[in-house]
């Protein structure tokens, strides 16, 4: 079967990409469900090994087989692997630790840390504008993190760590993002999906001596539809990269702060506070800022985004 071509189709692109946000947001909610009995690097195999399958069909119906198993450069996707691995690890330790609104928001500090790595990186000049929105954004994390740094705030055990872990973990997928643009100079999409999966249920395989447990049967159902889930979702966000281009799709990640509000609430019990929600506007009116730039420059970067996904690493 012969790979389609894209098309501009933004009704559906929208919807696959918010359908994959929630299902994003779910995944997230399953393995936060799941951290007081199943230590992080089980978790992590979990999610990308039941994954795997969900991608070879969709290779497979795709035509992309082929391409999904051809590398012309191993070793970036190795390290595309560690660095996505271990910021993946990372979040899931931080779910246990914080409350799902808040590693959401935090998160949300990706893009800032991006277009500072690319300066570094890979040169590319940043203007006024720009270096405004980095300001701005990195300002709403410093009010985030402020309660959780400072101790003005009466802490759950664990908060201040996990805070700095997801904070940690946006930073590495940052890292991650600017090499990926590098990687789909050589790489099929489809190669960069299937061998992070593969290289991240290797690496979690590696933490088995630092007490993986035999999960509930609750534990282990919850923690396998974390597993489809990141599958499906994937492929949702993927595709919805085919049919509208990035500078359309990417104001869309930012609902995530709502499924992860009504989600943390209903399931967790979880509320934001004031201080955290005005952290997360400026965050991502940052984000905004820096989405709104790269459109008026004509800046699309549809296959390093689809396969940069920010809540996988």
């Amino acid at each position: 079967m012969a790979e389609n071509l894209t098309s501009h189709r933004p009704g559906l692109a929208v919807t696959l990409k918010l359908a994959a946000i929630f299902l994003f947001v779910l995944l997230g909610a399953l393995v936060k469900a799941t951290a007081d009995e199943v230590p992080p690097g089980q978790a992590v195999f979990f999610r990308s090994a039941f994954a795997i399958p969900v991608i070879l069909v969709w290779l497979v119906l795709r035509g992309q087989l082929r391409q999904g198993l051809i590398t012309m450069r191993p070793g970036f996707h190795f390290w595309r692997g560690i660095m996505g691995t271990t910021a993946m690890g990372l979040t899931f330790t931080g779910l246990g630790l914080l409350p799902l609104p808040e590693v959401t928001a935090i998160g949300f500090a990706t893009p800032i840390f991006t277009v500072i790595l690319a300066a570094i990186l890979l040169g590319e000049r940043i203007r006024m504008i720009r270096v405004t929105a980095v300001l701005i954004g990195l300002v709403g994390v410093v009010i985030m993190l402020w309660p959780r740094l400072s101790g003005a705030e009466s802490l759950q055990e664990g908060a201040t760590l996990g805070a700095l872990l997801i904070l940690f973990a946006t930073m590495l997928r940052s890292v991650v993002q600017i090499h990926v643009r590098r990687m789909v100079e050589t790489e099929h999409t489809a190669a960069i999906v299937f061998y992070f999966s593969l290289t991240a249920t290797f690496l979690a395989l590696l933490t088995v001596p630092f007490g993986w447990v035999p999960p509930s049967p609750h534990a282990a159902g919850f923690l396998i539809s974390a597993g489809l889930i990141g599958g499906v979702a994937q492929i949702m966000i993927t595709s919805a990269y085919r049919f509208g281009g990035a500078s359309l799709l990417a104001p869309y990640e930012y609902a995530s702060m709502i499924f992860a509000v009504i989600i943390g609430y209903v399931w967790f019990g979880e509320t934001p506070t004031l201080v955290m929600l005005g952290g997360a506007a400026l965050v991502i009116g940052g984000g905004v800022l820096v989405i709104w730039r790269e459109r008026q420059l004509g800046v699309e970067r549809p296959k390093s985004r689809a396969v940069s996904d920010p809540k996988a690493g």
